[in-house]
């Protein structure tokens, strides 16, 4: 089920009421750079041509010295492979990571706290909702791949623009608790043997991978995008039961067996259950609800108030290129601006997210576009 920038912030407005209780750069550009950019204000540009080329952009944002990002920890989408890629390629530039573990509105929040200082992020990650509704918090840009990014993943001027996306998912230790019926999920979970240890990954009104988590279940129990009782009953009942935790998922508290049951997006489960394996020998198990697929881009944006706005402008830029975007799909997220081109992309993982994505999008074994997500 794909979930349109509309209904979104339609479905965060009512979750919040009702839950409350590194890139390359393109050769043309830079050939046609015209200086520095130590003449042009970057918080106001718009592409990186109007700025005067990479060259210029790089120039300016190496002069700044400094990139300020949040929420993005290491094992998400192997964004700790992406940051290491940008701080290779751009050593002059220090890369500030605030907050790994933030959600979407604490990142907004974080900006409206540090604004007017040098502590403010720079750049966002946000799921849908919260990018939808905080449009004037962020300066408009497009990068050079923009028009490979698809029209619905995109506002159409440049305020935020879907990066990757997943599948929701039920990831459970195996070792500890066994298989767990996913056509009987409310009373499977309200089992004692799994008390205080299910969890979503957030608040479903701050983090887009619990809002989606809640919606994943709310499907499954029989809701609808309109309908979010099913879903709220489901949650009672687990919470009656006593396995309803609400503490923030992290690593640490997967690892230590604080959160045993999350719903989270494939790719972050992917990295638990090999991290799990490696360190643990513990197996973690993931399946799809039936009725519950649900899958949402993630949207870059850049903060208006951005303390380095060339920095923040060749972020994005570096993070829509195929280097960057290849190491998204090694930790199983699907990108955002292009399809899957045999050598030009690690298709093998490539192809086995769009078959993932086809049982989400498509209704018949026909030919499928993962961008229709």
């Amino acid at each position: 089920m794909k979930i349109s920038r509309f209904r979104a912030e339609a479905i965060t407005v009512a979750l919040a009421l009702t839950l409350s209780a590194c890139g390359q750069s393109n050769a043309d550009a830079g050939d046609s750079a015209s200086g520095t950019g130590s003449d042009t204000d970057w918080s106001t540009v718009t592409s990186v041509e109007e700025g005067g080329g990479m060259d210029a952009l790089v120039a300016a944002a190496e002069a700044e010295g400094s990139l300020n990002v949040i929420a993005l920890p290491h094992s998400w989408a192997n964004y700790g492979e992406v940051i290491q890629g940008f701080k290779d390629k751009y050593p002059e530039i220090t890369v500030n990571e605030i907050n790994p573990n933030a959600s979407s509105k604490e990142e907004i929040d974080a900006a409206k706290t540090n604004e007017g200082t040098d502590k403010a992020p720079d750049v966002f990650d946000l799921g849908l909702g919260v990018a939808t509704t905080n449009t004037d918090k962020f300066a408009a840009y497009k990068v050079q791949n923009w028009d490979q990014i698809p029209d619905g993943a995109k506002e159409s001027t440049g305020l935020f623009y879907g990066d990757y996306t997943g599948i929701m998912t039920i990831g459970w230790n195996k070792t500890k608790y066994g298989d767990i019926d996913v056509d009987d999920l409310k009373d499977t979970l309200s089992d004692s043997k799994f008390k205080g240890t299910v969890a979503l990954n957030g608040k479903p009104y701050e983090a887009g991978a619990a809002q989606n988590g809640f919606l994943a279940v709310n499907l499954n129990q029989g809701g609808s995008i309109t309908d979010f009782q099913p879903g709220l009953d489901f949650f009672e009942a687990l919470k009656e039961a006593g396995t309803l935790t609400q503490i923030d998922v992290t690593d640490a508290t997967i690892d230590s067996g604080q959160t045993g049951v999350v719903f989270d997006w494939n790719y972050n489960q992917a990295s638990t259950a090999s991290r799990l394996k490696e360190q643990q020998g513990v197996d973690w198990e993931v399946k799809t609800l039936p009725n519950g697929e649900v899958a949402q881009y993630y949207n870059q944006a850049i903060n208006k108030d951005a303390p380095h706005p060339a920095a923040a402008r060749l972020w994005e830029e570096c993070l829509y290129t195929a280097e960057a975007q290849n190491l998204w799909l090694k930790g199983g997220a699907f990108h955002g601006s292009g399809p899957c081109h045999p050598g030009s992309l690690e298709h093998r993982r490539c192809a086995s997210i769009l078959c993932l994505c086809w049982r989400v999008s498509c209704p018949s074994n026909t030919a499928c576009d993962c961008w229709s997500i």
